[in-house]
């Protein structure tokens, strides 16, 4: 019966009311079993889970903890090629696993739902799981799928606190410009000051080490990233909204603002003449010679070793994060940290699984405080010690993951199994992350300072867009080509009076090109989703 509605779904287009109502009959029916069976049965159940993270027997300390917790044993199923191919092979055969962790910016995801693969959890989780209920929050409201129920828990979730992108600077050369105690502080920087600082480094070492000095490069494998950091200084986000409609972020003001002042960049000679070419490779021994003051983007950890391994730990010559402004925009108002607090993947129940109710509450434990640190940090005793309320992890532990966190991983079990991990402090104020959060270098520390104040949930405009395969898909897809040349052709401007002709000449393309109906699309589909997530929130 399970195959059937699977095959049928996927390979003849049932209808998803359908779909939806038989998988509620089947969790009926298996709820009840689980009922009856969870206080008879003492020996551990055994489910199957899908995760292409980790391939590992459910044997190590902590798999061995949760299983005399929770009274499961994970059989655990690992692709071997491709995860995505192997998920739908599953679906289309109904040769489904028991739990299945499937990548949430996957079109796999949405084809289990309306397939009838996965059971809605609304229920189950009203009924037995007051960790989720409580812990997920609005989580759970804005996962909600077109019929208002929940198919799957989010892995990790919630706003990640650490910083994302930056306008990165070195720290001797602030200091030595005058700006030390201001960015030891972790205080922003105007665009003006910031510009000033460029033009200031551009006079004072024309060259370093014979070879003519960069005031500022990016990695052009990561230009999303590096437009990204440029509108954070602007504070645009995803679209530009305006009277209730989502539109094309280059509709914005501040668009043409930002490309004039890269374009400033540019001109100037302060902006690397290679930036919109620059490989990994070149950006990494560009940022690590010296030669460059500034770059956007992400935390320069390559550049940053090799200046600790020439110079010492101690160092000032690092790159350090910070925010800079645009004019009239406040720090508060930047958005260097887009982040999703829907997290990565989604965690769901599959109709051949036969003990809903225990894998509902096997879900819950480890989405609990306790069983968060029990999967992140290991076992207690073991790895870490209680100490006034606040969870310490041993000396030898940190020790190990300093050597080898994969070994220490795999032997321990702790971060071994990222199964509905929550993002950011424990309620003691700890990281929930141990092997990446708990021990941070100076860059990190000040960047929680720096960059405080940055993120802003992409949730709720992530995947708006026409479904894929559609004329309109090719129409979006044809403005945003027409936009990102535009976007190189402007930066190269001779003028600013030749950036306002490109940028009109690229809104008469974009009209020509229907980007009035995908914004309408896009403003359609924002408020479907806010319609859901409030009648999730409201209940």
């Amino acid at each position: 019966m399970r195959k059937r509605i699977v095959m049928t779904a996927v390979l003849a287009g049932t209808m998803l009311l359908s779909a939806c109502s038989s998988g509620n009959n089947k969790v009926a029916e298996n709820v009840t079993k689980g009922e009856e069976t969870t206080s008879t049965t003492k020996k551990p159940i055994t489910l199957t889970l899908f995760d292409k993270n980790v391939g590992d027997p459910f044997t190590n300390p902590v798999a061995q903890e949760i299983t005399e917790r929770t009274g499961v044993f994970i059989e655990i199923q690992q692709p071997t090629g491709n995860p995505d191919e192997k998920l739908n092979l599953m679906l289309v055969s109904g040769d489904l696993p028991d739990i299945a962790l499937i990548d949430r910016r996957e079109a796999t995801l949405n084809k289990y739902i309306a397939g009838g693969a996965l059971i809605p959890l609304n229920d189950l989780i009203e009924k037995y799981a007051p960790n989720i209920k409580a812990r997920y929050g609005d989580v759970l409201s804005k996962s909600v799928y077109e019929d208002g129920k929940n198919y799957y828990l989010n892995n990790w979730y919630g706003l990640d606190p650490d910083p994302n992108w930056a306008i990165n600077m070195r720290m001797d050369v602030l200091e030595e410009f005058g700006y030390g105690e201001r960015a030891l502080a972790g205080d922003s920087f105007t665009q003006d000051e910031f510009l000033d600082l460029l033009r200031k480094f551009k006079a004072k070492y024309p060259s370093v080490d014979g070879n003519p000095s960069i005031p500022m490069t990016v990695n052009a494998e990561h230009m999303p990233t590096i437009i990204g950091s440029f509108k954070a200084m602007y504070g645009m986000k995803t679209y530009y909204e305006k009277d209730g409609r989502l539109e094309f972020i280059v509709r914005d003001p501040r668009y043409l603002e930002m490309i004039k002042f890269i374009n400033t960049l540019y001109t100037e000679g302060l902006l690397d003449r290679e930036w919109g070419i620059n490989k990994a490779q070149n950006y990494e021994q560009k940022t690590s010679s010296g030669r460059v003051f500034a770059t956007a983007g992400g935390i320069v950890n390559e550049a940053n070793s090799a200046f600790r391994a020439q110079n010492g730990e101690d160092t000032h010559k690092l790159f350090y994060g910070f925010k800079v402004t645009a004019p009239g925009v406040e720090p508060a108002d930047t958005t260097f940290g887009p982040r999703s607090s829907l997290g990565w993947d989604g965690v769901g129940i599959t109709v051949a699984n036969k003990h809903p109710v225990e894998t509902i509450k096997f879900l819950d434990f480890l989405a609990s405080e306790e069983g968060q640190y029990l999967l992140m940090w290991g076992k207690e005793g073991m790895n870490w010690n209680m100490e006034n309320g606040v969870h310490v992890p041993t000396q030898e532990a940190l020790d190990a993951i300093r050597a080898d966190w994969a070994e220490f991983s795999k032997t321990t079990g702790a971060r071994k199994w990222t199964w509905m991990i929550r993002n950011g402090l424990g309620e003691d104020g700890t990281p929930y992350d141990l092997m990446f959060r708990y021990n941070r270098d100076n860059v990190n520390q000040h960047a929680l300072k720096s960059m405080e104040g940055s993120t802003w949930d992409t949730a709720l405009y992530d995947d708006l867009g026409p479904k894929g395969g559609t004329p309109d898909a090719l129409s979006e897809q044809k403005i945003k080509d027409i936009i990102d040349n535009t976007f190189s052709n402007m930066v190269y401007a001779k003028s600013h009076a030749e950036i306002d002709d490109m940028y009109k000449k690229m809104i008469d393309e974009l009209e020509a090109n229907q980007a009035v109906k995908i914004e309408d699309i896009y403003t359609a589909n924002y408020k479907v989703r806010m319609e859901l997530y409030n009648n999730a929130e409201s209940k």
